[in-house]
């Protein structure tokens, strides 16, 4: 497991690319047979991603959790960004075709991950946030998302955002997480922008072909950054920071979000004339 510290505004600021790719990035997120983890300071956020080939994979605990097993203190998100794979929570097997979604409450003990056919593997995305109190283990389809339309082609933004771990759909102690589907021919995501800092976010980027990118803007809404993404690659969104992007094409993008609330539309909108 990777630990992230988190780092100030103040210093931000000056970082140069590769700083900025250091700190925020998360550049290889799915390895054959192998569970990437990626724990943040900021909300103690855990970013993960989980490729079976031909193993099974469990999510175990560490010295770095302070725990006996992974959700003795955590709930768990998890949306399966490739074919077809099974998520094995307790004994109980959760069937996860591509973009459907799992929570998972605290005090699961035993979680496991495989692939239906080894030659076409699942990608299994994982948020996971510190909790108080359990709920209960649900599956969430692409059909059960709460779904909000936004923006328009004239803006060339007109998207989908399906929410799948949020209070319409089901109850977690404070992760919110969901996808966003851009229709064909839209680029921009979360423009005009904004911040929240009542809680922290991150982004995957996804179903992107091989030579399109998608420059993620960050930082403080006066003093701007970017960081040019490739396809399934996160990036971490610190509480001050906005996050918006622009790609060459359409995308994908998963969000992901800890912190002091659960309320999606509590933002702080930033004016296009204030942003540099």
């Amino acid at each position: 497991m990777e630990i992230r510290y988190a780092s100030s505004n103040k210093d931000a600021k000056f970082y140069d690319t590769q700083r900025l790719r250091e700190e925020y990035l998360i550049e290889n997120l799915f390895i054959d047979n192998e569970a990437t983890l990626i724990y943040s300071h900021f909300d103690r956020i855990i970013v993960g991603g989980i490729k079976p080939i031909d193993s099974e994979i469990f999510l175990s605990a560490s010295k770095k959790l302070g725990v006996n097993y992974f959700l003795e203190r955590r709930e768990l998100g998890i949306i399966n960004i490739g074919s077809p794979g099974i998520v094995v929570i307790d004994g109980e097997e959760y069937v996860l075709n591509n973009k459907d979604g799992l929570y998972v409450g605290m005090g699961k003990e035993k979680i496991s991950f495989k692939s239906l056919n080894s030659d076409s593997p699942a990608k299994f995305y994982l948020n996971s946030a510190p909790a108080h109190k359990t709920y209960p283990t649900i599956k969430i389809g692409l059909d059960m998302a709460n779904k909000v339309k936004c923006g328009d082609l004239s803006n060339s933004n007109k998207r989908i955002i399906n929410q799948y771990i949020h209070p319409a759909v089901c109850k977690s102690c404070q992760l919110v997480m969901g996808m966003t589907i851009l229709d064909e021919g839209c680029v921009w995501n979360t423009m005009p922008t904004h911040t929240h800092d009542r809680r922290m976010e991150v982004y995957l980027y996804f179903d992107m072909s091989a030579d399109s990118r998608v420059f993620h803007m960050m930082g403080e809404p006066n003093e701007t950054r970017h960081i040019v993404m490739n396809n399934e690659q996160a990036v971490i969104s610190p509480s001050w920071s906005i996050h918006s992007g622009v790609g060459t094409k359409a995308y994908t993008f998963i969000w992901g979000m800890v912190g002091e609330n659960q309320t999606f539309d509590d933002m702080d909108h930033v004016p296009m004339d204030v942003l540099k």
